[in-house]
């Protein structure tokens, strides 16, 4: 059977997610040279994909135009393309909106298996099955195999690092140090390490003249919070807030080490081969998220004695009373030991 030549591509959020994507879709371009891409994602991310030869990308205003059966406008958008298949890598209402009109006309639709058994399996109280999982990775390679595109997920050949502009360039001064990046944050207080104890690990830091230390982060609070950090120690730079997205990723593809929770930022810094140790709080590897081509080694994780119960869910949500403070438990010195470890 003659595959398609144009492929429909479904992301819509979150952040992470989407950049667990990015791996793959660029994997597929690259074993695949002659395959047209669109990719239909919300708007924010568009700087995610620019580097990625025939890749189209199809804004969702998931809040406006395209709100409810206004994806369907969307849909047809796509259709108006030539699209010969499409890949649903999110599996929810506003995708299978779209994926039903698609089906209707008889195009062939793979979507994703979140695994959400094993998943809950994993993260319950009573009769736990703590195994790895497969990643989220795999499981985006597996829909593009379904559809007649199968793919190796250690083929990804990251991003080259990227020219810094002007303003980028005055924001963090020239210089021949290492750059390490932290993201101290998280989008549950599960997830994020103490800032008082993340305070040490910067401290003891600065004290290494050849390093300088930026701090990536988002909404008020969080720049608030590392603007103090900033004023704090000369040899830190707060990004939050400063710059646009696809400057923070130009960013990003200049650091030496990326320390990170289990959140966005480490995903972004593997898209260009950036080094990324992760604190996990009360998720944990095994869920199949771990940014792509880091070894376990990288992977810290809190004292399992003290919390038998992690995971406790898979995004960070859900949890035992008490169990918000089990991150608190890796400890600054050995955080500090790994990165230097790396560096």
């Amino acid at each position: 059977m003659k595959l398609p030549s144009h492929l429909l591509i479904i992301r819509l959020s979150a952040l992470g997610d989407v950049a667990m994507s990015v791996p793959m879709i660029k994997v597929l371009t690259d074993t695949y040279p002659d395959l047209t891409i669109t990719l239909i994602s919300r708007p924010q991310f568009k700087p995610l994909f620019e580097n990625i030869p025939k890749v189209n990308f199809l804004s969702a205003d998931v809040y406006g135009k395209h709100k409810g059966l206004g994806l369907l406008r969307l849909a047809k958008e796509a259709s108006s393309l030539g699209v010969g298949a499409v890949a649903d890598l999110h599996n929810v209402i506003r995708s299978k909106i779209i994926t039903r009109f698609f089906k209707l006309k008889g195009i062939k639709v793979a979507t994703i298996d979140k695994g959400r058994s094993e998943k809950k399996a994993l993260t319950r109280k009573q009769n736990k099955v703590f195994k790895q999982l497969t990643s989220t990775h795999q499981r985006y390679a597996d829909v593009f195999s379904e559809l007649g595109f199968p793919i190796e997920t250690g083929h990804f050949n990251p991003f080259p690092r990227r020219d810094l502009n002007q303003k980028l360039q005055d924001l963090t001064g020239k210089s021949t140090f290492k750059w390490i990046g932290i993201a101290p944050f998280a989008a549950f207080k599960s997830k994020m390490y103490p800032l008082e104890l993340m305070d040490k690990v910067i401290a003891e830091l600065v004290e290494n003249s050849r390093l300088r230390i930026l701090l990536f982060g988002g909404g008020s609070h969080e720049i608030q919070t590392l603007k103090g950090l900033d004023e704090k120690y000369s040899s830190v730079i707060n990004i939050a807030g400063e710059i646009s997205f696809k400057e923070e990723l130009d960013l990003i593809s200049n650091l030496d080490l990326m320390v990170s929770m289990d959140s966005a930022n480490g995903h972004l810094a593997t898209l260009f081969g950036v080094p990324v140790i992760t604190l996990w709080g009360v998720t944990h590897p095994y869920a199949g998220f771990t940014p792509i081509d880091q070894p376990k080694e990288n992977q810290l994780l809190v004292k399992s004695k003290e919390f038998p119960l992690i995971p406790t869910s898979v995004y960070g949500n859900k949890y035992p009373e008490g169990y918000e403070k089990a991150i608190g438990t890796i400890t600054p010195e050995s955080i500090i030991k790994k990165i230097n470890e790396l560096i």
